[in-house]
């Protein structure tokens, strides 16, 4: 047990998708691999980076004063993607700018510091509302999810810090079937 809770912490970790958000690269119910490395080093995030953060809506006190044993269990079956928390407290999404950038929607297209984004991954019929020029900090990604009609996003919640970047998504484990290195 004690080398689950290990590799949790500091390594790789595995994560439920709870939501339609990142269809069609990610359905709900898939389980993916996580790097909690790959950004703790020198790396950075980089454009289309499939990213798991701290969700900015996360009750971060919604767990204290659990029981030991069930914090155990939990933390085992959440390492293994056999359970999540009730109320997610990480979200997963794809990085679309990077610090320093200016991104922007206009007529239903990203634009970064006044380029059109090539979005090849993106469903048909996406419907982007118009957001005004946003320069990010050297210390910020900005996140969307590829289900642009049903994703609550950097749009609404603002850029994320790198602070509070988990990981890099790399690999979808389950359903086996449609394994996949992302």
């Amino acid at each position: 047990m004690a080398v689950a809770v290990i590799i949790k912490t500091f390594f790789v970790q595995t994560f439920w998708i709870p939501s339609g958000s990142m269809i069609p690269e990610l359905e709900v119910n898939d389980r993916v691999m996580v790097n909690r490395l790959a950004y703790s080093l020198a790396a950075e995030p980089e454009r289309g980076d499939i990213i798991v953060f701290d969700s900015p809506f996360a009750d971060g006190d919604a767990e204290e004063g659990e029981p030991v044993v069930r914090t155990v269990l939990r933390t085992i079956g959440e390492s293994l993607g056999l359970s999540t928390a009730a109320v997610p407290d990480d979200l997963i999404k794809r990085v679309i700018g990077v610090g320093g950038e200016t991104i922007e929607i206009r007529d239903n297209a990203v634009l970064i510091d006044d380029q059109p984004l090539d979005e090849a991954y993106l469903p048909e019929g996406v419907n982007m509302a118009d957001m005004a020029p946003r320069t990010l900090r050297a210390d910020e990604v900005f996140v969307m999810g590829d289900n642009r009609n049903g994703s609550v996003d950097s749009r609404r919640f603002g850029p994320i810090t790198l602070e509070h970047i988990v990981g890099r998504t790399f690999v979808r484990i389950w359903p086996f079937s449609r394994f996949e290195l992302l």
